[in-house]
């Protein structure tokens, strides 16, 4: 159903929709509407995202911290490899109790960190139990 609406717009409005009515895109009234349905539209989306835009920001803040972290534990752990890797000799291939005892703590290492991730602790850094550091 169509209504009938006496609007008032500026000369150079006019003109413009004249002309461009005058085209093959349809007349006034097409415009009008659909021009009017379209800025009704954004105006909904707009706010929308000035209620996302909040949530979106905190996130943002959230990957920067999670991305600073990562790259703190990678520079830490590189240089502990490098450090480890310089002043530790090399074991001899004939020690083999040497080298089996390094497999046996490697793989209590390894169960360790299994057992921390599962259980969601964390050794250090921030606790997400209590929101705070561990």
């Amino acid at each position: 159903m169509k209504v009938r609406q006496n609007l008032y717009i500026d000369r150079e409005l006019s003109d413009a929709l004249e002309a461009l009515a005058a085209g093959t895109v349809g007349n006034k009234s097409r415009l009008v509407n659909d021009a009017l349905a379209d800025w009704l539209a954004r105006r909904a989306t707009r706010e929308i995202d000035d209620l996302l835009k909040i949530r979106l920001d905190r996130i943002t803040r959230e990957i920067g911290h999670a991305r600073r972290d990562i790259e703190v534990l990678l520079e830490s752990l590189s240089l502990f490899v490098r450090y480890q890797l310089m002043v530790t000799a090399p074991l001899p291939d004939a020690d083999a109790a040497a080298v089996a005892v390094g497999r046996e703590r490697f793989e209590k290492f390894v169960a360790q960190v299994g057992r921390q991730l599962a259980g969601g602790k964390r050794t250090i850094g921030h606790d997400p139990d209590t929101g705070g550091a561990a």
